[in-house]
């Protein structure tokens, strides 16, 4: 009677559970085998895709010289549920399910995640990785008035409806300039712009670092005060990595109101601290309290031009200048790091971890898990023009991301929660992303199909401030752990969303199951299926139709007390 106890008296409005309906509960805690078949794909099963043939080649390579053996393939319905999480950012409905689950072809799962990267389903797909890249671009943070939401997602809604390549997206998010908010009163609105609108104060400190992270891989920011104690970053090299930035600047506009409006993202001549534009170069302060000179240096050692004028045409007919944040972009372009940083981050987001961690250090000191296969996609990557989707369908048709999501005998010691480089003998469990619970709890629920545009972006925003403060991460980015606190609790058991969940007004989905002319342990596997794509165990069943008996023919309370349980499972909330 846990739950019970600790929470009734923190909210008067908590109804408490009943005997059966805890017994429930705490057996939705535990994992259930999962009842589908096995996908069961063949080891050699690549779908005729080279790039899928060479991740398994590679992955099985490492689980031979680590003598690992693999977990059974996924059930059909663990595997769909998990693909549809991570391509667009929410479980399947019951009908998607079923359908996919009844499908005998053998080019089921290719045939899926083809579906899911096209036209069908072209909206949810922009709608997820518009919320996964705003929060790497720009975080969680929605206070933060030198950055406008919205004009961030409108830019990245539009880029992945598109799948702009990504090195383009890159390069569009580097050198963006004009209006970071999209007003009618107001020309020249660029949503890129959002990306460094908020990090160019303090000389673009910020700017250097996240551009350093994000795009090469790199984590800079320890050496903007000093070298790097263990690793080969020095303090010359992020100065000199800050010079490209120093022709731009984030002005502040009002609007003619007091409150700040909206950013105007320019670039503009940057003379030099020591006032020679002609050789426009920074001061930075070592540890001895010595000033030494920094000019535009790529990481690589790439230098460009000192001069600090924007490109211009002179009188005699030649030009001088250099637009320093253009020539930044062609060199991370050109890096070999680009690729291998986003291949990186995209194994990370699909199977749970990257080959590194952190994820964005790519440091000599910090050697991959799996080097040969990163740098074998990375090249891979390349020579596809960096389409986003081709790596999607590459790492979700692979044979890691297909394994079963539990640990054998054989492969129990690959544990990266222990420290360890991971070898994907497994998938690993993780908890979704505040943004999978909330569209997939409007999925399962089927509460609200009304998701495009800015106003039911706005609507899901005030349910995430609240989620993500009770999770409570420093920098707005994702939260990774589940820590079962108090407000936690409250907020999937009470909170606005869950209550409109499991309502049982009329034409509702709980009283569209229970007047349906399924018999009770059908409707009860509807539930299940709806919200975790597997099937009730024959103990689940058994809890079930207790409470069932227990409400004496009230079909619908009985129901709603089981679905209530089902979406507060751990079970619901972590993808497997």
């Amino acid at each position: 009677m846990v739950w019970a106890t600790v929470i009734s008296p923190l909210d008067p409005g908590f109804r408490r559970p009943s005997f059966g309906f805890v017994r429930l509960a705490i057996l939705l805690g535990v994992f259930a085998a999962m009842v589908a078949r096995p996908a069961s794909p063949a080891e050699d099963d690549h779908f005729g895709i080279p790039q899928v043939k060479f991740i398994n080649e590679q992955i099985s390579s490492h689980w031979a010289d680590s003598g690992l053996k693999p977990s059974e393939a996924a059930a059909d319905g663990e595997w769909c549920r998990r693909v549809y999480l991570d391509v667009i950012g929410r479980i399947p409905s019951i009908d998607e399910l079923r359908e996919y689950v009844a499908d005998s072809s053998p080019a089921k799962r290719p045939d899926l995640v083809n579906r899911l990267l096209g036209d069908e389903f072209i909206d949810d797909y922009a709608r997820n990785w518009t919320d996964v890249w705003s929060t790497v671009l720009i975080g969680r943070d929605v206070g933060n008035a030198m950055v406008s939401r919205p004009g961030m997602r409108q830019y990245l809604r539009r880029s992945f409806s598109k799948n702009i390549p990504y090195d383009r997206l890159m390069e569009e998010l580097v050198t963006a300039t004009g209006v970071n908010a999209n007003r009618k009163d107001v020309d020249g609105f660029n949503g890129a712009a959002n990306f460094l609108s908020g990090k160019l104060e303090e000389n673009g400190v910020q700017a250097t670092a996240k551009t350093a992270q994000i795009f090469l891989g790199l984590q800079v920011q320890c050496t903007q005060c000093h070298n790097h104690p263990f690793n080969k970053g020095k303090q010359n090299q992020f100065w000199e990595l800050n010079a490209f930035f120093r022709q731009s600047r984030s002005l502040r506009r009002f609007g003619g109101t007091r409150d700040l409006q909206w950013i105007e993202l320019v670039d503009e001549d940057f003379p030099g601290e020591g006032g020679n534009a002609e050789e426009a170069e920074l001061y930075y302060e070592i540890r001895n309290g010595l000033m030494k000179v920094a000019y535009p240096v790529f990481v690589d050692g790439t230098e460009i031009s000192r001069i600090g004028y924007l490109p211009r045409a002179l009188p005699d007919g030649n030009a001088i200048g250099v637009n320093r944040r253009r020539e930044l972009a062609a060199l991370i372009k050109a890096s070999p790091l680009m690729p291998k940083a986003i291949v990186n981050r995209m194994w990370g987001h699909f199977l749970g971890y990257a080959f590194t961690r952190p994820i964005d250090d790519l440091g000599e000191h910090n050697p991959p898990s799996h080097p040969e296969l990163l740098d074998g996609l990375a090249e891979r990557f390349q020579q596809q023009s960096f389409d986003l989707k081709e790596l999607i369908r590459w790492i979700v048709l692979s044979r890691p991301y297909a394994l079963s999501s539990k640990a054998t005998k054989g492969n129990h010691r690959d544990d990266p929660a222990l420290g360890e480089k991971p070898k994907f003998t497994h998938f690993y469990l993780r908890q979704m992303r505040a943004e999978e619970l909330y569209e997939s709890l409007l999925t399962a629920t089927e509460a609200d199909q009304s998701r495009g545009g800015e106003e039911a972006a706005k609507k899901k925003d005030q349910w995430l401030s609240q989620f993500i403060t009770t999770f409570g991460t420093d920098e707005g980015d994702d939260a990774t752990v589940f820590n079962g606190s108090i407000p936690q609790v409250l907020m999937m058991f009470n909170g606005d969303l869950i209550r409109q969940a499991t309502n049982t007004g009329k034409g509702g989905f709980l009283d569209r199951v229970a007047s349906g002319n399924a018999k009770n342990s059908g409707k009860i596997t509807t539930l299940y299926q709806a919200a975790l794509a597997r099937n009730p165990t024959a103990k689940e069943v058994a809890a079930a139709n207790e409470m069932l008996v227990a409400r004496k023919g009230d079909a619908i309370g009985a129901l709603q007390d089981i679905w209530w349980a089902v979406l507060n499972s751990n079970e619901f909330i972590i993808n497997h």
